[in-house]
């Protein structure tokens, strides 16, 4: 099947910003540092396999996830790994651990569990991912990016900064020491990632209509005194919301969210949007 430029940038003059760790606000990037035009280094191609409007189970995204990975590294040994690739979609309702998740953080037996559970190879503690939560897997081979960790979660925090801003005006933040973006004290996505050499898979997850019931049967992330948040709540919180964002079906709220999600992932990470 044809590949298909999903989110072409019209100006001849693209650049290229570099990640470091600084806080800024409203519709800033946090992007400083070095500065190079597309006509130094040209945009890599990404793939992308929306699936946003699906449920998958979770097993399902993990083994894909896992095989795309693999693939990449068989590649790269040839200097013939030449795209990234980002999955977006919805799970099941599932609870998964990071590889050194503590047990203490579920307010369940582990034995019974009442939805699916997994320990995966991922980074951070237990979380909750099911309907209503939009689930961003980049697989990205670091080597043609930056190589450095806290630069990619950085990132990856940015473009849901910069999604939550540019979409619905929401001002949303970083907080010092840890991992994820919040609005006030809400966490409104959670981000746990592995990376194996140079190639980072899993991702992050954005709660915009999820029912964060399944939320209270866990500590979130391993943190005790902060709370969880949705795109949705906020929205009928604020009193500055547009009215056709407060007017939104679920339906249509997630794929507003999608589309700001994507554009802001091309942006922040330079790269050209293509599908399969």
């Amino acid at each position: 099947m044809e590949r298909m430029l999903v989110n072409s940038i019209s100006s001849s003059f693209q650049l290229r910003l570099e990640i470091q760790p600084t806080v800024c606000s409203r519709n800033q990037f946090c992007l400083v540092g070095s500065i190079v035009s597309s006509s130094q280094r040209s945009r890599r191609r990404c793939i992308l396999y929306d699936l946003h409007k699906k449920l998958m189970p979770y097993a399902e995204a993990w083994s894909w996830q896992k095989a795309i990975v693999d693939e990449k590294k068989a590649l790269s040994k040839k200097n013939e790994d030449l795209t990234d690739t980002l999955i977006v979609l919805q799970h099941q309702p599932v609870y998964t651990l990071g590889t050194g998740s503590s047990l203490e953080f579920l307010n369940f037996d582990i034995e019974n569990s009442p939805v699916s559970l997994y320990r995966t190879e991922r980074g951070g503690e237990v979380t909750y991912h099911g309907p209503g939560q939009l689930v961003m897997y980049p697989i990205i081979n670091l080597q043609y990016h930056k190589r450095d960790l806290h630069w990619y979660l950085r990132a990856l925090e940015e473009v849901v900064i910069h999604a939550l801003f540019s979409g619905f005006a929401i001002e949303a933040s970083r907080i010092d020491g840890l991992t994820g973006v919040w609005v006030g004290d809400k966490k409104l996505a959670a981000i746990g990632v592995k990376v194996s050499q140079w190639i980072a898979y899993h991702g992050l997850a954005l709660n915009v209509t999820t029912d964060l019931t399944p939320f209270h049967r866990i500590v979130p992330c391993g943190i005790r005194d902060r709370q969880v948040g949705t795109v949705k709540d906020l929205l009928r919180e604020s009193s500055q919301s547009v009215g056709f964002l407060q007017e939104m079906d679920d339906n249509e709220l997630i794929d507003h969210t999608y589309g700001s999600l994507i554009n802001a992932f091309s942006e922040v990470y330079g790269v050209e949007l293509l599908t399969d």
